[in-house]
């Protein structure tokens, strides 16, 4: 089944990177091979089976040109569950650090500030003493403190027996004054959603017939689920992944029934009070300076229906159904929009530039090199490529290449640390550009310098999986290094990989959307989540006040963004409070 290397090889860059993903059972294959043993095989079966053995040719290809172990195969198959530079090398980058003092790991997942942390810790681990490596707490480690709790009520509770400016009972000379109270901080369990039952009073008259009912007390309303339990039920769905089933589960096992179609036509209704909103987002969005895209794998069962008539027909030859990330950096805000359906991150991106002003120049694209992120219809963007999927190709071949991999990532380490001293230090994007000019492009020249050495020098053959990083660099050299020619230009496309794992999230615990509308209005919720939380907005408060004031949401959504709606809001409440003025 193996095939010699240059043409294993020069096949794999033809078909990709593997064979398409298909959905095929144990099962179904056993009961062709049955098939084919009674006769010919009709065409859908040979099909099945031509991908079946397809997978295998690959897989075994992996095999024999890599020498992969069993830790390596799994991480083909599932990916890696980090890419730090102390996780993918081990004693290697110690060495390598202690040496150039550029130990700094780069994780495809982590922020900016969780590098500067890293950066700050790797540097007390060389002080002088344990200690102050010890004093280098994690943020997130250790005991929560009471500040912590915003959303708790607060209670101040006076001394039982002494008030501020007494004589001391002590010591009888002194007088007791006011310092910080001490705090107690108790944490109740409570159901998720709290319902009241109302029974109101009912009179019927024995002579005439007619009942009188007692009037609800104020503030009850008229719909049975308000605001608030319409914007948890949203942030339960669509910010932590949790699905109706489970909630309609826990809401029994607490007597609060909470069927799972009545959660989605709670969530569904009110998705209509913040469409404007979303709108809104997405004008402000294309607007930015930096919009970083991305696409995860999703499913929708109608579409996925759709799809396989088509098919079927020979209509179509695109299969499947992604989730696509934007996070448009305007100024010093972040705006995350989600869209999922058939299309390609691209032309994602190609429907929020619709809304961009013609006044306006080409914004950075931020995408890895795939094709289908760099379709942006007819409007022109400059396009960079992330750096740490480029590094990544190199974290892959790290097994058989330990030496040359070190020495990629200690170069890419170094880059990520001048990115986090120009960020701690909070330069803007001319200065943070001068900043990598000064410091960064030698290093990358280095890196240029020996990646062309190593193909001009025939140190690594050029159809290996080392040879195949380093073309990929190489390729994309130009957009992997737009950071060192242009102001704001990301060094890679985390800001939206980290976006996309609240998709993955709601993926893997909710397996599926039924409908390209219920997809849609999960696409509209998490938008709006996550952009609150970007903006530092509480994402359940700011959902109450959307629907709480959905009219005055839809005639002017400008001024009901996270950033801004809170004056919005104490406007909009003080006009309600203000007393009517009787002529």
């Amino acid at each position: 089944m193996s095939r010699p290397q240059g043409r294993r090889r020069a096949s794999r860059h033809r078909t990709g990177t593997g064979p398409k993903r298909r959905e095929i059972r144990p099962e179904v294959l056993r009961a062709i091979v049955e098939r084919a043993r009674r006769g010919p095989l009709e065409a859908a079966d040979a099909e099945l089976l031509g991908a079946a053995v397809d997978t295998l040719v690959w897989l075994t290809a992996e095999l024999e040109q890599k020498g992969v172990t069993i830790a390596r195969l799994r991480k083909l198959l599932f990916g890696a569950s980090s890419e730090k530079t102390r996780d993918v090398l081990g004693s290697v980058a110690g060495s390598a650090a202690s040496d150039s003092g550029a130990g700094v790991g780069v994780d495809a997942g982590a922020s900016d500030s969780e590098r500067a942390g890293d950066e700050a810790r790797s540097g007390a681990a060389t002080g002088d003493t344990a200690d102050e490596a010890a004093s280098e707490r994690r943020k997130g480690h250790g005991r929560t403190g009471a500040g912590a709790y915003r959303g708790a009520e607060q209670v101040a509770v006076a001394h039982e027996s002494l008030s501020h400016g007494e004589r001391c009972p002590s010591c009888q000379r002194g007088k007791v004054y006011r310092k910080k109270p001490a705090v107690l901080v108790r944490v109740r369990g409570v159901a998720p959603l709290r319902a009241t039952v109302y029974e109101l009073e009912r009179l019927r008259c024995n002579a005439c017939g007619e009942v009188f009912i007692a009037r609800a007390p104020p503030g009850v309303g008229t719909e049975k689920y308000d605001e608030t339990a319409a914007a948890l039920i949203a942030l339960l769905r669509y910010g932590l992944g949790l699905p109706f089933h489970r909630l309609e589960r826990l809401g029994r096992e607490l007597k609060i029934p909470l069927p799972a179609a009545t959660q989605w036509e709670v969530v569904e209704a009110a998705a209509e009070a913040i469409e404007p909103l979303w709108r809104e987002l997405v004008e402000q969005a294309a607007a930015g300076e930096v919009l970083s895209i991305d696409d995860t794998k999703a499913r929708v069962l109608a579409l996925g229906e759709e799809i396989r008539e088509e098919i079927r027909k020979g209509q179509s030859e695109r299969t499947g159904v992604f989730t696509s990330g934007v996070v448009a950096t305007v100024g010093e805000r972040k705006i995350v929009l989600f869209f999922t359906g058939r299309n390609h991150a691209g032309e994602n991106l190609a429907r929020v530039l619709e809304q961009r002003s013609q006044d306006l120049g080409p914004p950075i694209q931020m995408c890895d090199a795939l094709s289908r992120n760099t379709s942006p219809g007819d409007f022109a963007t400059i396009v960079a490529n992330c750096l740490a999927h480029a590094r990544r190709h190199f974290v892959d071949v790290v097994g058989s290449f330990p030496a040359e991999v070190a020495h990629v990532l200690e170069l890419v380490g170094k880059v990520y640390e001048q990115d986090a001293q120009a960020r701690a230090a909070g330069l803007s994007p001319e200065e943070r550009l001068r900043h990598h000019q000064e410091h960064s492009a030698p290093v990358m020249a280095e890196l240029e310098g020996w990646l062309q050495a190593q193909i001009d020098e025939r140190r690594v053959e050029p159809n290996s999986a080392l040879g195949d990083a380093i073309a990929y660099m190489q390729r994309h050299w130009e957009a992997l290094t737009l950071f060192l020619r242009v102001p704001g230009a990301p060094l890679d496309n985390n800001a939206c990989e980290r976006a996309l794992k609240r998709a993955i999230l709601h993926r893997k615990n909710s397996l599926f959307y039924k409908t390209p509308n219920g997809a849609r209005v999960g696409d509209l919720y998490m938008s709006v989540i996550h952009t609150a939380e970007q903006c530092g907005a509480d994402p359940f408060e700011y959902l109450v006040a959307l629907l709480r004031h959905r009219q005055s949401v839809a005639a002017a959504p400008g001024r009901w963004m996270p950033w801004s709606y809170a004056a919005a809001l104490a406007e909009v409440e003080a006009a309600a409070a203000k007393p009517a003025v009787t002529p």
